[in-house]
Order: structure tokens, then sequence, then C-alpha cells
């Protein structure tokens, strides 16, 4: 099991104010690892193999010109998504390297913005006989009225993890 995974499952395994607390403290640390992502104060709702899910909230420091939350922001969401799926997900022989984002804007992003990152179980298991593979993770980014605003595929590269 992955340390993003522990950590999930021990910060929102607390009773009562376990799952609202401890997915803040989740999202804290985490952001911690990466700390650009803490520019956008994501707030993970979900995090297991092959999904991860957090929100981005609207506000003045995610906004541009025009007042929605500006574009780079919403791809710093799916790229932490993807991020907490990658680790949870990939198997333990195996390393992962973001290599290219592939993304449309679909809408303005006029309010808090769910980020979604998903992938299929069989994603994770080619033949590592090439010495790796491109996996493309499905991303998309919501508005609270279900509108798409941002939608693609940020593609990873998967290779064996070297021995030391």
């Amino acid at each position: 099991m992955s340390q993003v995974q522990k950590l999930w499952d021990t910060a929102t395994a607390v009773p009562v104010v376990g799952s609202s607390v401890g997915k803040r403290v989740f999202s804290f640390a985490f952001s911690q690892k990466a700390p650009y992502f803490w520019t956008i104060r994501a707030r993970f709702v979900d995090v297991r193999a092959n999904r991860a899910e957090l929100v981005i909230p609207k506000r003045r420091g995610v906004q541009n010109h025009i007042g929605t939350v500006h574009a780079i922001a919403l791809c710093n969401g799916l790229e932490a998504a993807m991020g907490a799926l990658a680790e949870v997900t990939i198997p333990g022989d195996r390393r992962w390297i973001p290599k290219g984002m592939d993304i449309a804007y679909t809408a303005k992003a006029t309010s808090d913005i769910t980020c979604v990152a998903e992938t299929d179980p069989e994603q994770w298991t080619a033949d590592l006989a090439s010495g790796g593979y491109d996996l493309p993770v499905r991303v998309k980014g919501v508005r609270d009225d279900g509108t798409v605003v941002i939608e693609g595929h940020i593609k990873l590269w998967i290779s064996p993890k070297t021995r030391s």
C-alpha cells in the first residue's frame, strides 16, 4: 500500500469528524509534497485506486481578470488529482512521471470546481518489456451545476522501478 493511500486511510478513519477534518489534514499534507499544489487550496474528496477527486474553491487567489477560476489553477487541480490517483494505483514495481497534458477548456469556471482523475485497472498492468509505456489519465473539472469546464488527458510515462 502506498504512503498516500495510508495517509488517506488514516486521516479519514477518525470517527465523527474524520470525514471533514481528516480530508483537510490529508489535503494539506499532500500539498506539502509538491508545495505548488497549495496555491489552489484543493480539498480532496475521494482518493482510491483508479480515481481521485478534489475541489478547488473559487476564491480571489485563483481567479483571472474576468472573475472565473484561472485555467492554470484548473490544470493544477487536475494534476493534483492525477498525482494522488497515480500514487495509490501504480503497482509497486513501477514508477510514473507526467509526460504531457492535452486539455480543452469547455466552459467558464464560475463556481467551485470539482477535479476528477480516472483510469481503468488494466491500464496499469501493461507489459514493461519495451522499457515503459504511455498511460493516459482521464481528467475533467466540473462546476457546481454539473457543467464540465475543462477535460482531457494527462499522459504518464510508466516504467520499471529501478533498484538501488
